[in-house]
């Protein structure tokens, strides 16, 4: 029966091209590599978990086998899992206790603009860290501490505990990684949430951070020759955007890098969310997809991208996601959600962006995935019948990402010039040869709409050697807001185990053959 609908739903989109507005363009890609194409990590789409709430994540007394299923498909695929960052908000919260097994919270009141908000008080346990063996094996971990309430005994109780989870045998025999401690998140924003006096500014935070970091280092026994290495920064914007002061220019120019502990930086992070639904309303999803929109808000960082390499460190968007705030509803959760994080992450990659860490917490609008059972509604914070742990939309653009990418830590990406305000492309290359392009369009089809119009596209190459033959697997989405019912390649994500279900469709066609890509639509070509 799957196949069966998948044929029909062809079909019917092939009737309603048929009276739709058809519009075509000549794509050209080169057959091998160009010498600038940026080599792209099979992870480059990893998660940054809320920190109050990692028990769900993770499990408890066994693992969470939904959360862990939905990583390993990503595996499956890459042979890479997600990198997983723990703390955000709440690690500025966070305080230990030998007293705590696992966790205790304070959680504010819930809200309709804030259904499931973050924890203003966290006391965690020894087991809160050592249930991190419960991840999939080889999973690359940056996690943090708390910086904002200025308590280094309670930074130095955490750091410790980090520690000696990740020294366990059961870790250690499941290749579960610390790569990086970070010391305090988004602190160019403590002077508005409360933890430091208006007269914050980025020598007083270079030099408190210098002090605690001396502390974590000494702590986890960090050096030069160890494995784990410390993150700097994690600020809420960029250097343009941020009227505070801070950026990651300005800590370098005031020594950041110069302290024993800043020696032992190694990646710079900064955080971005592409609008706002912290009060509320103004969300609307074709803006969220538009093509210009999604480069706008990543060429932002250009300046701090770019004095981050010059100083020989790499660079990472530790959090980001759609709307701060935990999402915008009908927007953040929805099939065009998935288009936009596919765009967003690849034009990522093209800008010496190495990681993208999409933000989740039990309950957030903008989730890939919702790993626990969940008792009101995630829109509005209404009461509903329970709903069993799921993925959402955007977890599809993940899903595309790796499979585009592949799994050989070898691919090189570039954007394929086109010149549409609403069609966007990226080509692989494997050791130096193409292999895979993507193609998305980016116009939201949305009910009410009239007509679904595409675009025909024609496919040239330069160079010798082009494939003849290619196939074709799509994401099909029935609207841009719909938040359920996608398919990729026939397939379904969205079941109780978050196991891949159905059989594959794929297209096989000759290259002359072009091919037709909807409104609210991607594409994956293979050459053969």
């Amino acid at each position: 029966m799957p196949q069966l609908s998948h044929k029909m739903r062809r079909l019917s989109q092939s009737l309603l091209l048929a009276s739709s507005m058809v519009s075509a363009i000549d794509v050209t890609i080169p057959v091998a590599v160009p010498k600038a194409a940026p080599t792209v990590s099979p992870n480059l789409v990893s998660l940054s978990i809320e920190q109050d709430r990692w028990i769900d994540w993770a499990g408890t007394s066994e693992p969470n086998q939904f959360f862990n299923n939905a990583l390993d498909n990503l595996v499956q695929i890459s042979q890479a899992s997600p990198w997983i960052r723990i703390g955000a908000d709440s690690e500025d919260h966070t305080l230990f206790s030998y007293d705590v097994e696992y966790e205790e919270d304070i959680f504010p009141p819930s809200t309709a603009i804030t259904p499931y908000p973050e924890a203003t008080n966290i006391t965690a346990g020894t087991r809160f860290y050592e249930i991190i063996s419960h991840l999939p094996a080889g999973t690359h971990v940056h996690w943090g501490v708390n910086l904002g309430q200025y308590n280094i005994t309670a930074t130095y109780l955490e750091t410790a505990a980090l520690v000696a989870a990740f020294e366990s045998p059961a870790v250690k025999d499941a290749g579960i990684t610390l790569d990086f401690i970070e010391v305090g998140n988004e602190a160019d924003l403590y002077a508005n949430n409360g933890a430091r006096n208006s007269s914050w500014n980025i020598y007083e935070y270079v030099d408190q951070w210098t002090s605690f970091a001396t502390n974590v280092s000494a702590t986890a026994k960090l050096s030069d020759s160890s494995y784990t290495k410390l993150i700097g920064c994690a600020f809420a914007g960029s250097s343009h955007n941020n009227l505070s002061g801070f950026s990651p220019q300005a800590a370098f120019a005031d020594g950041l890098l110069d302290s024993t502990p800043g020696r032992l930086i190694r990646t710079i992070s900064q955080h971005q969310y592409s609008g706002s639904f912290c009060t509320g309303g103004g969300a609307v999803l074709q803006d969220l997809m538009t093509k210009s929109y999604i480069r706008g808000n990543i060429t932002v960082f250009l300046p701090d991208i770019n004095a981050t390499h010059a100083e020989g460190l790499d660079y990472i968007l530790g959090e980001t996601n759609s709307m701060s705030c935990h999402g915008a509803p009908d927007v953040s959760n929805t099939a065009g959600a998935a288009l936009w994080l596919l765009d967003y992450s690849l034009f990522a990659s093209q800008v010496g962006i190495s990681r993208l860490h999409f933000h989740e917490g039990i309950g957030y609008k903008y989730n890939l995935i919702q790993p626990a059972t969940l008792n009101y509604s995630i829109l509005d914070g209404s009461p509903i019948a329970p709903l069993a742990p799921h993925v959402q939309a955007p977890y599809y653009g993940a899903i595309i990402a790796a499979e585009a990418i592949g799994s050989t830590g070898t691919a090189q990406v570039i954007e394929i010039p086109i010149n549409e305000t609403d069609v966007s492309g990226y080509a692989f290359f494997e050791y130096g040869k193409l292999e895979r392009a993507v193609f998305i369009n980016t116009i939201a089809y949305l009910p009410g709409d009239t007509t679904r119009n595409s675009t025909h596209i024609d496919l040239s190459f330069t160079g010798y050697g082009a494939s003849t033959t290619m196939t074709i697997k799509r994401l099909d989405i029935g609207y841009a807001n719909d938040t359920s019912g996608l398919t990729w390649g026939g397939q379904t994500y969205e079941t109780p185990d978050a196991l891949v279900s159905g059989p594959e469709v794929i297209e096989t066609v000759p290259v002359s053959a072009g091919v037709d890509l909807q409104e609210t639509e991607a594409v994956l070509i293979q050459f053969l």
